[in-house]
C-alpha cells in the first residue's frame, strides 16, 4: 500500500508541476478536469443508495455550473460565481415543480447537488485565483506543500505513535497524535517554504497561516469522510492506487485552498 502509494503521486506530479507552471488557460484546464472528476465522484457518494444516474438531470446541471465557476474564476469575474449558483438553485427548483409527484426525494437529491457545487469547484476555484494572482506559481506550491506534507507528518506519525482517537464515529484509523504530526509537518515545510520561495513574507502572519491550514485541512479529510461513511462508500473511486478516488486526494486541499487565498489577499 505504501508503495503503491507513492507510485500513484509520482506519476501525476510531473503534470501538476507543468500546469502550475504554465499558468493561465493550461492550468485552468487542469482544475477544470480535476473538478469534473471530483464532482462525479461526489456525485457517485451521496447518491451510491438512491441509485440516482450521474447523467440525470440534476448531476448534469451541476456539470455545467462546475465548469462556468471555474471559467469566471479565470477570468477574474469570481464576482458572478453567486449568480451562476443563483441560477443553478433556480433551474433545479423549476424543475423540481415538475419531478416531485414522481420523485419524492428530489428535494434531498437537489440539497446534496447544490451541496457539491460549493464544495467542488467553488472552493477548488480559489486555486485559480491564487495562481492567478503576484506570485501565483509559489503561492500553489505553497499550499500544496503545506497540505500534503501535513497529510505526510499525520499519516506516519499516526502510524507510529497514533494511540488516542481523535474522531472515531467519523474517521476510525485518525488519531491525536497524527494531527500533531501533521500539524508539526505543515508548521516545518511552510517555514522552509518561505524561508527559501518567499523570503519577503513576514513570518508572524504566515506561522498563523501554517497553523491554521495545519489544524483545517485535515477537516476537508474528515467532512469528506463523514458523506463516505453516510452512503457506505469506501472510496470516492480508483483513479489513482493506493489513494482511492481523485477527492479521497484533494478533500484537504478543498478545504484549506480558501484559507490561503484569502491569507495572501488580506493578511500578507
Amino acid at each position: 500500500m505504501h508503495l503503491k502509494r507513492w507510485l500513484s503521486g509520482i506519476a501525476i506530479l510531473p503534470l501538476l508541476i507543468l500546469a502550475i507552471l504554465q499558468g493561465g488557460i493550461y492550468f485552468s484546464l487542469f482544475i477544470s478536469a480535476a473538478s469534473l472528476i471530483a464532482l462525479r465522484e461526489y456525485f457517485r457518494i451521496v447518491y451510491n443508495k438512491t441509485g440516482r444516474s450521474l447523467l440525470s438531470l440534476l448531476p448534469v446541471i451541476g456539470f455545467i455550473t462546475c465548469l462556468l465557476i471555474i471559467a469566471a474564476a479565470h477570468n477574474g469575474s469570481f464576482k458572478h460565481v453567486s449568480f451562476l449558483i443563483a441560477i443553478n438553485i433556480i433551474l433545479i427548483g423549476f424543475v423540481g415543480t415538475f419531478k416531485f409527484k414522481a420523485d419524492p426525494d428530489f428535494l434531498d437529491a437537489a440539497a446534496k447537488q447544490i451541496q457539491g457545487i460549493i464544495y467542488v469547484p467553488l472552493l477548488l476555484s480559489h486555486v485559480i485565483l491564487t495562481r492567478n494572482g503576484p506570485d501565483g506559481a509559489a503561492w500553489v506550491f505553497f499550499l500544496l506543500f503545506l497540505v500534503f506534507f501535513g497529510d505526510i507528518g499525520a499519516y506516519y506519525a499516526g502510524s507510529y505513535f497514533g494511540r488516542t482517537r481523535l474522531c472515531p464515529s467519523v474517521s476510525p484509523g485518525k488519531t491525536v497524535e497524527g494531527a500533531l504530526g501533521g500539524l508539526v509537518a505543515s508548521i516545518s515545510i511552510g517555514t522552509l517554504f518561505r524561508h527559501f520561495f518567499l523570503p519577503h513574507l513576514s513570518f508572524g502572519p504566515c506561522l498563523l497561516l501554517f497553523i491554521c491550514v495545519g489544524i483545517i485541512a485535515p477537516v476537508g479529510d474528515l467532512f469528506e469522510s463523514m458523506l463516505k461513511r453516510k452512503s457506505d462508500v469506501k472510496d470516492s473511486g480508483a483513479i489513482m492506487p493506493g489513494h482511492g478516488g481523485l477527492l479521497d486526494r484533494i478533500d484537504a486541499v478543498l478545504f484549506a485552498a480558501p484559507v490561503v487565498y484569502y491569507f495572501k489577499i488580506y493578511l500578507m
